[in-house]
């Protein structure tokens, strides 16, 4: 597979933040500080809800491996929509659980950490060696007009 560039790796983030603020942070509750998600709302459904916030959160999935994520990252990933998926199954209880877990608003932070840990070791490109080029080419310069003087 090859590895997106840091353009496209921002472009996903883009893309999963306001997604992520979508599903998980984009109603405010009145006279509180807290944020709830239209994910929490549809799980509001009896497993049904539950099971289209599970469909929901694997587009997050499916872009950390569209953004290079390692195997890791992709595991702790699942794990996190399985917490999210079994917790919001729980009666009456669940529905609390989905509104505070927010667990694509987690797999986007762990995304985000693992392309910036990814950026940060690649060294940027060696400069392109100007003062190599223009030293060879007066040399060969010199060399070929030494030659075409002998000759």
């Amino acid at each position: 597979m090859i590895k997106p560039t840091e353009a496209r790796q921002r472009a996903i983030l883009k893309r999963l933040d306001k997604f992520s603020r979508f599903t998980d942070n984009s109603i405010s509750i009145p006279f509180t500080p807290f944020k709830i998600g239209a994910e929490a709302v549809i799980g509001l459904l009896p497993v049904v809800g539950d099971a289209v916030g599970l469909v929901l959160a694997s587009y997050v999935l499916i872009e950390a491996q569209r953004a290079g994520a390692s195997k890791k990252v992709k595991l702790r990933m699942l794990r996190n929509m399985g917490v999210d998926f079994l917790g919001g199954l729980i009666p009456v209880v669940g529905d609390a659980f989905d509104a505070v877990f927010k667990a694509n608003i987690r797999n986007t932070r762990l995304l985000r950490n693992y392309l910036e840990e990814q950026l940060a070791d690649e060294p940027p490109p060696p400069p392109f060696p100007w003062k190599v080029l223009i030293g060879l080419s007066i040399f060969f310069g010199v060399v070929t007009a030494g030659v075409m003087f002998v000759f």
